[in-house]
């Protein structure tokens, strides 16, 4: 397909679904309504859309549900926003940097006030709370995070960057203790250990969660 695309010519499988919108998210609500979010070329907000079909998506009229900070936190590089429904509530789980110390990634949550995340107001919980007994979880590059439920859990995987000099970009997962709160210290799931993992940098990030048969 990228040779295809170099020669000029365009298929359905080569074309953007949404076009200028980096690592996007989709989520289908349990009344079959599908819900879109993903980070903006000015990573400077958050906005979602919302269709009846997972097409209907691409011509969506989009809401700026969030508006980055002028300074301090949540002031830079609003990255890969998901939206999750979850212990009741609507969330938002994304990353975000300092105008001041624009790398000081690090993940952060809304919540929705009400049962229409599209028009009901959302509030910021700052920082995803790590557990306890956890002194690790996100003192470094922290990006990517993702919630998945299993056997009535829920957990969250995210990547984050350890060691020295350029680092290495891990992924963990704890179980939480509810939407804002870790319950557990980190466990390390992945490493980079290929070799296309490992051009320049090496990285290990943008968990996504696939469940088959329950």
């Amino acid at each position: 397909m990228v040779n295809e695309r170099r020669n000029g010519k365009i298929t359905e499988y080569n074309t953007p679904f949404i076009e200028q919108r980096a690592d996007p998210y989709v989520y289908r609500h349990t009344d079959g309504t599908y819900y879109f979010t993903a980070s903006v070329p000015a990573y400077d907000c958050i906005a979602l859309r919302k269709a009846e079909t997972l097409e209907g998506l691409r011509t969506a009229q989009e809401t700026i549900v969030w508006t980055k900070h002028e300074s301090g936190e949540m002031s830079k590089h609003v990255w890969a926003p998901e939206l999750h429904y979850l212990f009741g509530k609507w969330y938002i789980y994304f990353a975000a940097g300092e105008k001041d110390d624009i790398w000081k990634i690090r993940p952060f949550v809304l919540e929705c006030q009400g049962e229409d995340p599209m028009t009901d107001a959302w509030v910021e919980k700052g920082k995803m709370e790590r557990a306890d007994d956890d002194i690790y979880s996100f003192e470094a590059f922290s990006l990517d995070a993702t919630v998945f439920e299993n056997k009535g859990s829920y957990y969250y995987v995210w990547a984050e960057k350890v060691s020295v000099g350029i680092q290495i970009s891990n992924l963990y997962i704890a179980r939480m203790e509810s939407a804002t709160k870790l319950a557990t210290a980190q466990v390390l799931l992945t490493t980079p250990d290929y070799d296309w993992e490992r051009v320049d940098i090496w990285v290990n990030e943008g968990p996504a969660v696939i469940k088959h048969d329950g």
